[in-house]
């Protein structure tokens, strides 16, 4: 089946006790068992509640994967995935992460014994030169937030495996629409549900998808034993999200190349950084591994007045944290997303204090150029 097909109907069945089209919120905290060891396949919501099987499912099948797991945040299935490592390992990482993500490898992990290194994963020789013997985990994002940096994934998928090291990939900014990590050699997927899965912003959650049973394994422990699971009314709202979510991303995809273009020729916009347009340096290789670009863009603004100047002056894009809902959000990384990154890191990785971030919406595209146009007025000649 195709991928449209696939998102409205694996996990999505209809109801057997009732025939209801919608999967059902099962709102319990545990089950009612026949006997001793004898019950229906649920016994406890924080172990598994049949809301959150759906979407597990579901992701699994969209991602290409065999299992799939749904947190609480996004933050939690990294968690999750690096709570599959002991003190002692160590961690190579992309240098652009976004920023809570740093936050929680360098004031909370390492504090748990593991080691964290990172580098320009655009440069194979550099990761190369981070790997050390006791490295387990090569963790990228794949476009880089905010710089929309790209990985090639299945050349450091090759060469994670080649030490003997695991490849996981967050794959929040492009959803398994645009790209498939799995597909292209990594073995772990990491998402933010409450972006582009869930789509209309009223829901927050994560999710990993993998295909190894063996992590698998441990990984089901692990949601289980430390229960940082997704509640089954944020597991109904991320179910009801993905129906829509091939539609969705055909159209922020149009949105931000026109928004990209548009920006690109404005005159008090210095920089763009979208995948989509050719004066990204590494176009090419993101249109061999995506299948679209996104919604996804940042711009250069030139310093923190101007930034400053365009975010208080907007009307229709909304001022906010987040990403991947139908609605436009504008933010500025250095002090938003990014602020936990030291600022000397910020600015060798192009975070500047200019920077705009955008993650465009699905409205009348027209009408996103024309509120970016009148908050650009603002900054002065």
């Amino acid at each position: 089946m195709g991928f449209a097909t696939d998102a409205i109907h694996i996990g999505q069945e209809p109801d057997p006790a009732t025939g209801a089209v919608i999967v059902p919120i099962y709102q319990t905290s545990t089950f009612v068992q026949e006997e001793l060891g004898k019950h229906k396949g649920y016994e406890y919501a924080r172990t598994s509640n049949p809301t959150r099987a759906a979407l597990e499912r579901n992701l699994a099948a969209l991602e290409r994967g065999r299992f799939a797991f749904a947190f609480a945040s996004g933050m939690a299935a990294i968690n999750a995935v690096m709570t599959l490592f002991k003190a002692g390992d160590h961690v190579a990482a992309g240098r652009n992460l976004y920023g809570g993500t740093f936050r929680l490898f360098e004031r909370v992990l390492k504090d748990f014994g593991l080691t964290f290194s990172y580098a320009d994963t655009r440069q194979l020789e550099e990761v190369e030169r981070a790997l050390r013997p006791e490295t387990r985990l090569l963790f990228v994002e794949t476009p880089t937030n905010p710089i929309m940096e790209i990985t090639d994934l299945a050349a450091v998928a090759k060469l994670a495996h080649r030490h003997g090291i695991l490849l996981a990939v967050d794959n929040t900014f492009m959803s398994p629409f645009f790209q498939q990590p799995l597909e292209l050699g990594a073995d772990i997927v990491v998402h933010s549900t409450t972006k582009y899965l869930n789509g209309h912003s009223d829901g927050v959650g994560g999710a990993v998808i993998l295909k190894d049973a063996r992590l698998a394994e441990r990984l089901k422990f692990i949601q289980n034993a430390a229960g940082a699971v997704l509640g089954p009314f944020d597991s109904w709202l991320i179910l009801r999200g993905v129906k829509t979510l091939a539609v969705r991303m055909r159209q922020h995809n149009a949105n931000g190349m026109a928004v990209a273009q548009h920006l690109e020729r404005h005159p008090k916009v210095r920089k763009v950084y979208y995948p989509g347009l050719s004066s990204h340096p590494q176009r090419d290789l993101a249109r061999k591994q995506m299948s679209g670009f996104g919604g996804m863009l940042s711009f250069e603004t030139g310093s923190l007045e101007n930034a400053r100047a365009v975010l208080k002056s907007v009307r229709l894009c909304s001022l906010a944290e987040s990403l991947g809902g139908v609605e436009t959000l504008i933010s500025h990384p250095a002090t938003m997303t990014h602020a936990s990154v030291p600022a000397e890191e910020r600015k060798q990785l192009g975070i500047t204090d200019g920077l705009v971030r955008i993650s465009v919406g699905i409205e009348d595209v027209e009408d996103i150029m024309a509120d970016l146009d009148q908050a650009l007025d603002q900054i002065p000649n």
